[in-house]
């Protein structure tokens, strides 16, 4: 059983494949215009040129080790085990580069009180989000949890600022 899905009725070849609504997505580049989605697949990614996460050409694009992200990322990481992105986006931060991560919004964890520690911003999406299944690309209600966005910004003067951001603001239903 995968590390974090206990509970899951996802089919297990596609529980790491969730996909983020587009206008979520696009809520948020339009801040910060992306250059790199570091956490997806060819089928799910937005940004088709500078994605990492899969296999390119026979070689496995690890975002966590191998690779170097790009000056502005998206991150939307497989929640079977976020800590280590949490750390990378930490890393990355400290290297100049920021990242904009959407993960779920549970305060009980450790990688929770990490990601808020170090964020300029954390903005909690009131309302649930219903993510794009991979297999049908339909969005699937019945999330249950929360969401929050992590900001992790070099250059920005806030820190731990933490916020409400209303779902149909960002997704407009």
């Amino acid at each position: 059983m995968t590390k974090g899905y206990h509970d899951s009725k996802t089919a297990p070849e596609i529980r790491e494949l969730w996909q983020t609504p587009k206008a979520l997505f696009d809520y948020y580049n339009k801040r910060f215009n992306f250059d790199c989605d570091v956490a997806a697949s060819f089928e799910n990614t937005f940004i088709p040129n500078n994605h990492l996460g899969e296999q390119v050409g026979g070689l496995f694009l690890d975002a966590l080790i191998e690779c170097e992200w790009g000056s502005v990322n998206w991150c939307n990481p497989p929640y079977s085990d976020i800590s280590p992105w949490i750390l990378k986006a930490v890393e990355q931060m400290q290297q100049g580069k920021t990242t904009v991560m959407l993960i779920p919004a549970d305060t009980s964890v450790k990688w929770f009180r990490a990601a808020y520690r170090n964020c300029s911003e954390c903005h909690f999406i009131s309302g649930r989000i219903a993510f794009i299944n991979a297999e049908t690309q339909k969005p699937v209600s019945g999330n249950n949890k929360g969401s929050v966005v992590f900001i992790f910004d070099p250059k920005s003067p806030l820190k731990s600022q933490a916020c409400l951001v209303e779902r149909k603001e960002i997704i407009g239903k």
